[in-house]
């Protein structure tokens, strides 16, 4: 059976709960989509929030061809040949793709969408918990309108629990559930803002409560029980996976150990693989602490190899040394910054000619053209190509 948030997620506009900032009857994006005259959208909010409820609204609203792909489990190679489909099709019909964690995809691959979105072959919208500024090229950011959506108020997660309560063909309403207050703010209070959190906790409590004279009873101690299940449910593929690995390296990112080791401890409770963890601490230590402490990339390799070598559960200890270790060091990302605004004029000059009197001379002919002249291996002079003079990456 499909999960309670999947079975009862609104299908009408008027069904949607939350996001009156920017659903409101006077907003530019519920005009778009009542007038039919939709554009290019990227939504910006946490789990739960109703990214995907909205584009699946969006495209029933104005009868449009709808198709849904992850960024998580999908090839930018599969997309352009339904994308090529699309353009020799000729379709009467509006075509919407939406692409969840669009993020996900890397600045090239992102730059693949950009000929089909300009020509208006399909009408994207991108779903995102990260922030769009950093991690959306700027060629697609100008292409498309990008919406916030927040967390949903406790008033909205009351009114989306009374209506899983009611609805006896999709919800819970089968159940003749009772819940008191204590239990219902518990509820609310414990799924921060989110309505699958929320939906999903609820299930599990109903579907595991008492029954007493037809009643069934969910209370405080079942929902407290639903919540610590839920986290050991955890989607090696899915959202759960990469939101604790995000909040992991950020608060490793902000000299927070503890936040770090909690976090750390989710992932090894829930048989995260050891590696995929110490794999990301190597990328954390040159990324993030650099040059500040460079020994913190050999701590971060051996954390690495003990893991390989040991497995759990006594790598977890490896893990955890490891992790207070970076969490506690100096950051310093210049040679990252200095390493990807290098990488960007590369990108955008190509090949430029290297000053001759570094390059390599094996051959007569090749001193003769000038290849090594004037080379000095201590020289203050500027030895970037002519075009990139001056220029300054790493600071």
């Amino acid at each position: 059976m499909q999960p309670l948030a999947d079975r009862i997620r609104p299908i009408k506009l008027e069904e949607f709960v939350g996001q009156k900032h920017i659903l409101s009857e006077k907003s530019l994006l519920y005009k778009a989509i009542k007038s039919g005259n939709i554009f290019p959208v990227i939504f910006w909010g946490p789990p739960g929030s109703g990214k995907t409820t909205l584009a699946r609204i969006i495209a029933k609203e104005i009868d449009a061809e709808f198709m849904e792909f992850s960024a998580v489990n999908t090839k930018t190679a599969e997309l352009k040949k339904i994308f090529e489909g699309f353009r020799e099709r000729k379709s009467s019909k509006k075509i919407i793709v939406f692409i969840d964690e669009i993020h996900r995809f890397n600045k090239l691959q992102q730059d693949s969408f950009l000929p089909y979105v300009e020509r208006g072959d399909i009408f994207l919208i991108g779903a995102t918990t990260e922030n769009p500024s950093f991690e959306i090229i700027s060629p697609l950011l100008s292409r498309t309108r990008v919406f916030t959506l927040k967390n949903l108020s406790k008033e909205e997660l009351k009114e989306i629990i009374s209506r899983a309560l009611k609805d006896k063909e999709k919800g819970l309403g089968k159940y003749n559930i009772k819940m008191d207050e204590e239990s219902t703010i518990l509820l609310i209070e414990g799924s921060n803002g989110d309505s699958r959190t929320l939906l999903n906790v609820l299930e599990i409590a109903a579907t595991n409560a008492p029954k007493l004279k037809n009643q069934t009873i969910v209370t405080e101690d079942l929902i407290k029980e639903a919540f610590q299940k839920r986290f050991l449910i955890y989607d090696k593929a899915g959202d759960e996976h990469y939101n604790t690995i995000s909040a992991f390296i950020k608060s490793m990112r902000a000299s927070n150990a503890d936040a770090a080791l909690y976090y750390l401890a989710r992932m090894v409770e829930s048989g995260e693989d050891p590696l995929f963890i110490a794999r990301r601490m190597v990328i954390f230590a040159s990324e993030d602490i650099g040059m500040a402490q460079p020994t913190a990339l050999v701590v971060a390799n051996e954390v690495f190899n003990a893991c390989e070598k040991i497995g759990y559960p006594e790598c977890q200890i490896n893990l955890a040394h490891g992790t207070v270790y970076l969490a506690k060091a100096k950051k310093d990302r210049s040679s990252y910054n200095a390493y990807f605004k290098a990488l960007k004029d590369v990108q955008i000059h190509g090949n430029l000619p290297i000053p001759l009197e570094i390059l390599n001379a094996p051959t007569k002919l090749m001193k003769d053209l000038g290849y090594g002249k004037g080379y000095d291996p201590y020289t203050q002079k500027d030895l970037l190509p002519d075009k990139l003079k001056g220029k300054s990456y790493f600071t």
